[in-house]
């Protein structure tokens, strides 16, 4: 990729990939061992990759432009639009709420106790939200400059957690947590609703399929060695923010230097994630602009001052129907427009038709776990 949207795009699927998911890793890796959490990245990291894949192949065969609710409508018809739109918004405006949430909670970390980290964050809002006005160009420009200062963060953790590693810390398989891993995963791999903004960006549509295998393959090998890096240095102590339990064996300062990693992974995942829906809103509802940027904005914000600040609730609630019905709907959606598009794409996948069946068979059976979790 030598152009400069290219770059630009493949930090705008990563930002989005690399959010809030990703804290979650190192406990669950610690909980159920190396070899089941490999095994869910193998096998998730196929699935959401081939509906990435989808989703771009799906807007490259569709002359107009639609977020995922204009595309259902148009290839499945209006019911299943009332359902998409309910998980869409449901689950974008649970995305920013978590996000709020986690940037609240690493602002404690970093600031002074005698500073209110809600009035910081506030102002953190504010900036992010001038960003989501502004439009996914100048939302992916500032998206590489996150990621330079968030793998230079994340470099300086690793660096300093290396030698502190014990491999006795390292945990093959454990039974009791053999399903621990699918939600985290699963979520933390989720970045399908940045594809219509990747390729609005691309000046070479040709180049989306690479932009899309490249940041996946980033994402997971990243997610990986982050994970098996701090389970092996803090192994049953692991935290579920992966580093409050590093503070014995590095101190606080990786406590500070984490916490501003966490800062800017999820702010990216923020602004793209706000802008996605900002988007459906005025593309496929037809809602005035400064309407659909305060609603997308102010909702989160809100739910956020009045009190609702679970995030582990909040996570659970988005993952169940996102990832059963988005990645469900991409599947039946791919396959009308393989008949029915109305544009010749710049790349066409052929699989097998088995694979669709298996991919909604493993978002189901994913749901039913999470679901049953909290039932037994």
């Amino acid at each position: 990729m030598k152009d400069k949207s290219s770059v630009l795009a493949l930090a705008s699927l990563i930002g989005t990939i690399i959010g809030a998911g990703v804290f979650g890793i190192p406990y669950v890796m610690a909980k159920s061992g190396i070899v089941f959490c490999l095994f869910y990245f193998l096998i998730l990291g196929t699935v959401v990759l081939i509906l990435h894949l989808f989703f771009g192949e799906i807007i490259l065969r569709t002359k107009q432009k639609y977020r995922l609710i204009g595309y259902t409508e148009k290839y499945l018809g209006k019911k299943a639009k009332i359902l998409v739109s309910f998980s869409t918004i449901l689950g974008t405006i649970g995305s920013l709420l978590a996000y709020i949430i986690l940037t609240n909670n690493f602002l404690k970390i970093i600031l002074p106790g005698h500073i209110n980290s809600l009035y910081i964050g506030l102002i953190l809002w504010a900036v992010l939200s001038f960003f989501v006005f502004s439009g996914i160009k100048r939302i992916s420009q500032v998206q590489f400059l996150m990621n330079i200062c968030f793998f230079t963060a994340i470099f300086l953790v690793f660096f300093n957690a290396l030698p502190k590693i014990d491999i006795n810390n390292f945990i093959l398989t454990n039974s009791r947590y053999v399903f621990l891993p699918y939600g985290v995963i699963l979520f933390s791999l989720v970045g399908w609703n940045a594809i219509p903004g990747v390729e609005n960006i691309l000046v070479d549509k040709k180049n989306l399929k690479k932009v899309i295998l490249q940041a996946m393959i980033i994402c997971l090998c990243f997610y990986f060695l982050f994970g098996l890096l701090i389970s092996g240095v803090t192994g049953s102590n692991t935290s579920p923010e992966a580093f409050q339990g590093l503070v014995p064996f590095l101190g606080q300062k990786v406590m500070l230097l984490g916490a501003i990693f966490g800062i800017f992974a999820v702010s990216t995942s923020f602004l793209t994630s706000a802008n996605y829906l900002k988007n459906t809103l005025i593309f496929d509802y037809k809602i005035p602009f400064l309407i659909s940027f305060s609603l997308v904005i102010f909702i989160p914000l809100i739910l956020f001052l009045i009190g609702v600040r679970q995030f582990i609730w909040v996570i659970a609630f988005i993952g169940i129907f996102m990832g059963l019905v988005d990645g469900t709907v991409i599947s039946l959606i791919y396959q009308k427009a393989k008949k029915y598009g109305d544009r010749i794409p710049e790349y066409s996948l052929n699989i097998p038709k088995y694979f669709f069946y298996s991919i909604i068979i493993i978002l189901f059976l994913g749901a039913f776990i999470e679901i049953l979790k909290y039932f037994i």
